[in-house]
């Protein structure tokens, strides 16, 4: 993927450095902001001594101003104690910036991200989009911290998108764009002009890009991935040829929080930024001085009557038939479940009722994620996985989250990408 390009106004992107001051004026109406505190104070509760510790949930806390301290302080402690041994470079990339953003020091974690980012290759000429986000965040959080070392590593990654032909995906191309305009505005002077060329040059293909996924509603890709396209296209010097109404994607934005689309703590994680009018770009310049606690101002609804949920039927199938896969089966049952429940409800229901329905999870940062199922696990060099599917269409939700609805037909289908 690629992103945008930059510095068309040389000049005041130089004075600005990685301020972003975004250029399309669009902001939260004040009678929407409880709307979007009462969502930060969800994400914010979700930080416990037992849940995963998400440094994209901190780094949306201290990019947004946090309102529960000891929630932030909890969440820090927990990213300054994670073993990064095992983690992959977006990982480490991640907590890097999650801890720069509480004003810690990352400590060696810089120097390891950088020996790993110098010896990165995509798996194969023609790697899915995807495997180029984590590299992204390193380029990002590298260039955070010392643009000048990052230069070489930056542009050999530059050229590597230039030469990728996989199909685009708005995620990693926001993620390009973010770190690439770091890049841009903190190429030393004296440098050769060759870099600030290519950096344009991939900055350029990847806004265009990123600007045809703009639908006539104002979501770009999708309604999860228009959090971090708001972010690269309000800090983007130059602008796509189709122009970006960035108020018409605020306000559908907003409709689809009041309709509960944003429950999981890392979707919110993703949009929170641009609600508040930040970007990745300013966590260098976040301000840690001690706050007293902020109580935000929340909005005002009814408590609802509780009522009895009833049940609802959902037809679940599992299914694989891919060749080379020691067993190959579709298998489907009908499940009963309170009206209400999640995905997740489902599977354990099934998995209670027929054990050729088991499965197991893997934890990460958006929740759960089915890992296997029927002994069939996911298996990275393979490139499979299992993908669920209402009907036909592939689900934007994870198993935590999606709500099946009374006889929908639910299929987990071993899927290679």
């Amino acid at each position: 993927m690629a992103w945008f390009t930059f510095y068309l106004l040389n000049l005041l992107w130089a004075t600005a450095g990685t301020s972003t001051q975004t250029r399309s004026s669009c902001s939260v109406p004040p009678a929407q902001q409880p709307l979007v505190n009462s969502m930060q104070v969800l994400m914010e509760n979700s930080v416990t001594h037992s849940t995963y510790p998400n440094p994209s949930v901190l780094i949306a806390m201290n990019l947004a101003g946090p309102y529960n301290l000891e929630a932030q302080k909890l969440l820090t402690y927990q990213l300054m104690a994670t073993d990064t041994a095992d983690m992959t470079v977006g990982q480490l990339a991640l907590t890097i910036m999650a801890l720069t953003s509480s004003c810690r020091d990352p400590g060696n974690k810089v120097s390891t991200l950088q020996r790993q980012m110098e010896t990165w290759a995509p798996s194969s000429p023609n790697a899915e989009a995807s495997s180029f986000y984590g590299p992204s965040l390193a380029i990002l959080a590298l260039c955070q911290k010392n643009p000048e070392t990052t230069l070489p590593i930056a542009a050999r990654f530059a050229k590597t998108l230039q030469a990728n032909s996989s199909p685009f995906n708005v995620d990693t191309g926001a993620m390009v764009t973010l770190a690439l305009t770091c890049m841009y505005n903190k190429i030393p002077v004296g440098s050769e002009e060759g870099y600030r060329t290519l950096f344009g040059q991939v900055l350029e293909n990847t806004v265009e890009n990123i600007s045809k996924r703009i639908k006539n509603n104002g979501i770009i890709g999708d309604i999860y991935s228009t959090g971090l396209a708001m972010q690269a296209l309000s800090v983007t010097p130059m602008q796509p040829n189709k122009e970006w109404n960035c108020k018409e994607t605020m306000d559908v934005v907003l409709n689809e929080i009041k309709l509960g689309k944003f429950h999981n703590s890392m979707s919110i994680a993703q949009i929170l930024p641009s609600l508040k009018g930040k970007t990745y770009l300013d966590v260098p310049h976040m301000s840690c001085s001690p706050d007293p606690e902020v109580h935000p101002t929340l909005p005002n609804h009814p408590s609802p009557v509780p009522t009895m949920a009833s049940n609802i039927t959902v037809k679940y199938t599992i299914n694989n038939q891919l060749r080379g896969v020691e067993l190959l089966f579709n298998f489907t049952i009908d499940v009963s479940v309170k009206s209400g429940s999640v995905l997740l409800v489902v599977l354990e229901e099934a998995q209670r009722k027929n054990s050729t329905f088991k499965f197991e999870t893997t934890m990460t940062s958006w929740g759960p994620v089915v890992s296997s199922i029927n002994n069939i696990a996911e298996n990275v060099n393979h490139k499979t996985y299992w993908q669920f599917l209402s009907g036909k269409t592939p689900l934007n939700e994870g198993v935590a989250d999606y709500i099946p609805f009374n006889h929908e037909h639910i299929t987990a289908n071993f899927t290679q990408y």
